[in-house]
């Protein structure tokens, strides 16, 4: 049987790299840790650690291990957390994985206004993960709602998902830039232009699914900068560093030294999906998803559910199929 201390001094010492330094994290003394990292190392059979004077090295199975135990470690917190609210009577509280899509859309923000409203009290826990992560937390039941950019995956029999908003990708170029005021824009003048990428750390490829999606439309961009999101990449518009793909959702306002323009020829959103086990344990999970799905419906996309299509950096625009319990084969 696993030793949650044990993984829990593993994991602190990996990160430091040194004994002394983990010790002092620890709030323990250097000789004990060790004790209990070679006694866990000696109850698995694997080496853990390459060892030096200067410092200690995960060997590679310690790195897997590593990922593995901090994954664990999360799921422990979170159900100590999870038992502490229902040891307190608050309907065990909610448990919400989202990514940073939920947030600046307003949705999230919204639904949980809505709850705070309708059942004051509640405690809720929010993870920003990535889709795999609350994949795994929904299934380990550490999660009670996921709000991903992509449908959950089709062979899993255990979870549902409905897309809840797909968000226009717009055009946004420099005030002073001759686009901006031009009558139409099309294809074959954003070609070669220095563009600004909005990075997908959801997707490992998401810079080739954007160029791949601008040579579809007709133009291929000269990415000059990376930027990590939205909000940044117009910063770098705005200083006339270049053009840039943002969702509907952040130009809601004016935003000095951009100019937004809709392309009738680019129709490709960034989509948020909500994905939930399809077993209830408590009737507050059920209130927060059909708020969600509420949410969802009011933000245009019916909160209908949708198979084969990824939100990545963008989806290209398909009509909904209804919503049911039970996903439809794709």
């Amino acid at each position: 049987m696993l030793d949650l201390r044990q993984l829990r001094y593993f994991v602190t010492v990996a990160e430091e790299e040194h004994v002394g330094r983990a010790a002092e994290r620890l709030n323990i003394s250097q000789s004990p840790l060790s004790r209990q990292i070679a006694q866990l190392e000696k109850n698995l059979g694997l080496t853990l650690f390459e060892r030096s004077q200067q410092r200690l090295r995960l060997t590679s199975d310690g790195r897997v291990f590593l990922a593995e135990a901090t994954a664990l470690l999360r799921h422990a917190d979170r159900l100590e957390n999870l038992g502490r609210r229902l040891g307190r009577g608050d309907e065990g509280g909610l448990c919400v994985g989202y990514v940073s899509d939920a947030m600046h859309t307003g949705l999230l923000p919204g639904a949980l206004r809505t709850l705070n409203e309708d059942r004051p009290g509640i405690h809720v826990a929010l993870y920003d993960l990535t889709a795999p992560e609350q994949f795994e937390g929904l299934r380990q039941r550490s999660l009670d709602i996921a709000l991903v950019p992509e449908a959950p995956p089709a062979e899993d029999p255990d979870l549902r998902g409905a897309l809840l908003l797909a968000d226009p990708l717009l055009l946004a170029v420099p005030s002073g830039h001759p686009l901006a005021d031009a009558d139409e824009v099309r294809p074959a003048d954003l070609d070669g232009l220095p563009w600004i990428a909005v990075e997908d750390g959801q997707d490992h490829v998401w810079r080739d699914d954007f160029v791949a999606a601008c040579a579809a439309a007709g133009f291929a961009p000269d990415i000059r900068f990376e930027a990590p999101e939205s909000l940044t990449a117009l910063g770098l518009v705005a200083s006339g560093l270049g053009l840039a793909f943002v969702q509907q959702s952040m130009v809601r306002g004016r935003t000095e030294g951009v100019t937004v323009r809709e392309l009738p020829w680019f129709r490709r959103s960034v989509r948020l999906w909500a994905v939930w086990h399809r077993i209830d344990l408590r009737p507050v999970v059920t209130a927060f998803r059909e708020t969600v799905l509420a949410a969802g419906a009011g933000a245009g996309a019916g909160g209908r559910d949708q198979e084969g299509l990824r939100a990545g950096v963008m989806a290209t625009e398909l009509p909904p199929k209804p919503l049911s319990d039970r996903r439809s084969a794709p």
